[in-house]
């Protein structure tokens, strides 16, 4: 509910900004500046990180405080990937995705199909990229991604 009590509404702008209006009351802005992170339900933990650091390679400081945590991150470039466990938060296949862009594509493809991981979608070529969506020990997609050269003569 607004200041007044009326109910806000809200308007998507450009590039990223949320409005959010109070009809008759005030206007506000939220400018978002960049993904924090992004983050996974995930129900067994140590399943999880075989997958995200076995499979995927992804790798993260360790830590003594690893055997009691919930929660882990991985960089991944300048952003971050989050997994963790809570009787609140469940996996979803119909959840977000996370796209991983990598080097070779086709090496991802075969690299996945060796390590046994289920593919969702794909492999399929689009006129600016390759993907494969794939799913995590939890079922919640991930696309490994490969962005096509652009023409450098357009």
């Amino acid at each position: 509910m607004g200041v007044s009590g009326e109910t806000p509404i809200l308007h998507f702008g450009h590039p990223f900004f949320v409005s959010v209006a109070y009809a008759g009351d005030c206007f506000t802005h939220m400018k978002v500046t960049e993904f924090a992170f992004v983050a996974y339900p995930v129900t067994d933990l140590t399943r999880a990180r075989a997958f995200y650091e076995g499979v995927l390679g992804l790798r993260r400081e360790t830590s003594p405080k690893d055997a009691d945590a919930r929660w882990f991150e991985y960089e991944v470039g300048p952003h971050t990937l989050g997994i963790g466990q809570s009787p609140q938060w469940k996996p979803s296949s119909d959840g977000p995705s996370l796209a991983l862009e990598v080097e070779d594509f086709q090496a991802a493809v075969e690299h996945l199909k060796h390590q046994g991981v289920a593919f969702r979608m794909g492999p399929f070529e689009t006129p600016v990229c390759h993907m494969v969506v794939v799913k995590d020990p939890d079922g919640n997609k991930i696309t490994i991604h490969k962005r096509k050269e652009r023409n450098k003569a357009a």
